[in-house]
């Protein structure tokens, strides 16, 4: 996977989660695939799970959505309307492996780990509402591979109980901040926990986003994030359960552009000039010939100046400069250099 290495060279791994967004077409889950790819993915994300797996086919209160986008759907029902069939995956992974991407899934239940496990899945999502299931975190973290978690609605405590139950497993743990409300408002994205939860429990820390735009990619990376999930689309104008608060693929590829430029502008604290910026040094002021000047002639205000460009002394010199000789004859319109002196 390039996750690993991306991480270690300093980059942000771009997740492109599909999620809903194929609207029950293969082809359209292609034509995503293609889509990630060229806006500068590194990874397409799908879900494994089916409605059976994640819920029950129960239509009684407890089953109902309340408030947000999906308010007053039934849990079984939209979950069968949303999910990736499974015998899509392999093809959809198949598609990702040409064009260079890596494949990742959201498991829901252990016979979804199997499954990707028998398709070759490098790496396991864990979603936000699933961080407080911990068998599910211990079964696919026993296959040894990387556990990426959302921290969504989860507590400290949460989070530390899923972070060492990766590695106790032995796997390499990974975390996304992320607010579980979709859309999310930029006032409830509170990235300044990624730096924080870095520290806290000494891993990787990215973002999963779900507001509007792209603006807040920015400035989870400018927060250290070392991952970026976010939810792409063909177009909005196609409904799915996801749409809304997905990316078009223009968006997505701004996103990566946009994440990919704030990082370099950042930079690193190196006071060195870089070699393109030598050149203006030469913009700078110096010490320049006002005025023709005979050999032995002492130098004034009137006949040396500091001005634009730097082919001179440094106007540093000026002052020390001022009532000693010329060592030669000298021109108007000449820099001033060491040897020009009389010592």
């Amino acid at each position: 996977m390039k996750l690993q290495e991306k991480i270690a060279a300093g980059g942000v791994y771009f997740i492109a989660e599909m999620s809903a967004n194929h609207g029950g077409s293969l082809d359209r889950a292609l034509q995503i695939v293609r889509a990630a790819a060229d806006a500068g993915a590194d990874c397409l994300k799908v879900q494994t799970y089916t409605a059976d797996t994640i819920t029950l086919d129960c239509h009684n209160e407890y089953f109902r959505n309340e408030g947000g986008m999906w308010d007053g759907t039934n849990l079984h029902d939209l979950y069968e309307e949303a999910y990736t069939p499974w015998e899509w995956q392999p093809i959809i992974k198949a598609e990702c492996e040409r064009l260079g991407l890596d494949f990742l899934s959201s498991p829901f239940d252990e016979t979804a780990v199997d499954f990707l496990e028998s398709i070759g899945c490098e790496a396991y999502k864990i979603a936000s509402f699933e961080l407080n299931h911990i068998p599910l975190i211990d079964y696919a973290a026993r296959t040894g591979k990387p556990v990426i978690m959302s921290t969504g609605i989860a507590s400290l405590e949460d989070i530390r109980l899923a972070v060492d139950t990766v590695q106790n497993a032995g796997a390499p743990a990974y975390l996304l901040k992320c607010s579980s409300i979709y859309p999310a408002d930029y006032s409830q994205l509170n990235y300044a926990c990624i730096p924080d939860l870095k520290q806290r429990f000494g891993v990787p820390v990215g973002a999963s986003d779900h507001s509007l735009g792209t603006l807040a990619a920015v400035v989870a990376a400018m927060q250290g994030a070392c991952i970026i999930e976010k939810h792409l689309c063909l177009s909005r104008s196609i409904p799915t359960a996801d749409c809304k608060f997905s990316l078009e693929p223009q968006e997505f590829g701004r996103m990566v552009r946009d994440v990919n430029d704030a990082l370099a502008a950042v930079g690193k604290a190196d006071y060195r000039l870089p070699e393109a910026e030598k050149r203006q040094l030469l913009g700078r002021r110096s010490i320049f010939v006002a005025a023709d000047i005979r050999k032995g002639e002492p130098f004034t205000k009137k006949n040396i100046r500091v001005v634009r460009p730097g082919h001179g002394l440094a106007p540093v010199y000026y002052p020390q400069v001022l009532g000693k000789t010329a060592a030669r004859d000298l021109t108007f319109g000449q820099p001033l250099r060491k040897e020009d002196i009389c010592e």
